[in-house]
């Protein structure tokens, strides 16, 4: 059969209850912006020179690498003007489904736990293996042929059981770097102070440079401003707290939002639900 590669599509929801797979090998038709979601990700690099910023760190993925993203992780992907295509394999796993498989001390989504091993290097038998397995596995995700589904399923298994494996064994350093050491300061000020007071003149004040600056080195390295930056913080942790079943309200108080109603209209604005909806269908 032969393989299925798709056009780049933008959207950042899922679809389904369980997981969904992606073959694309062409350019982003747009600059991805800095974002997040409530399911896993899984990234394998085919082909191409792509970066990825993730909170602070600019990882380098090498051909036949796997990145591992968590939930609610603030990330988007670099992409060098000149680069005509790259090829890659996309997963998204929900969350609830992948917990499903925990059996014991055994946790399909154990992977994801360990910020150390979200880069992943594979040798040339390794990367011919996963290789192998990620085609098959998208040639079956979307054929209608008989128990391509129940095949599917058993290949997304075997996928996942081999990526905790090699996870646990990776021994080599992460590829990564400090996008700029100003930003990297900041971008984890934010992070652990997203429930106080947060604006652009305060933190230009924090750390002793103009606002000016701040906010086009901020902008350059993270790729949106400082103020969407606080705000995409404060709603993904609210997300965390909504999926770890807090109230609304409390969700409001603890991620700096003013009132209620500026938090329901910035939760609604980004992911087109209300909070109390998007609580209520977890």
């Amino acid at each position: 059969m032969r393989q299925r590669i798709q056009r780049f599509d933008q959207r950042q929801e899922m679809k389904t209850s369980s997981y969904e797979v992606f073959h694309y090998n062409e350019p982003m038709l747009n600059e991805v912006e800095v974002h997040n979601h409530d399911f896993y990700e899984i990234f394998f690099l085919l082909g191409g020179n792509i970066s990825y910023w993730m909170e602070g760190e600019v990882f380098h993925p090498c051909h036949g690498d796997i990145m591992l993203i968590d939930p609610m992780l603030l990330h988007r992907p670099i992409i060098p003007p000149d680069e005509p295509s790259y090829e890659r394999i996309v997963m998204w796993i929900q969350k609830k489904y992948l917990d499903s498989f925990s059996v014991g001390d055994m946790r399909l989504s154990a992977c994801f736990d360990n910020k150390s091993t979200c880069l992943i290097h594979l040798n040339s038998s390794q990367r011919a293996e996963l290789t192998e397995k990620f085609s098959e596995l998208v040639r079956e995700h979307y054929s209608t042929d008989y128990g391509a589904t129940i095949y599917a399923d058993g290949l997304f298994m075997q996928i996942m059981v081999e990526i905790n494996r090699l996870g646990m064994r990776s021994t080599e350093p992460l590829r990564s770097e400090k996008a700029s050491p100003l930003i990297s300061r900041v971008v984890e000020y934010i992070g652990e102070h997203y429930e106080e007071e947060l604006s652009l003149d305060m933190l230009a004040e924090k750390f002793f440079v103009s606002k000016y600056h701040l906010s086009h080195e901020f902008s350059d390295n993270v790729g949106t401003s400082v103020y969407r930056y606080i705000m995409l913080k404060r709603l993904s942790a609210a997300k965390r707290m909504l999926m770890n079943d807090a109230a609304p309200g409390e969700v409001c108080v603890r991620c700096g939002f003013r009132d209620y109603t500026s938090f329901f209209r910035a939760f609604k604005a980004e992911y087109g639900i209300s909070p109390r909806d998007y609580a209520s269908r977890l």
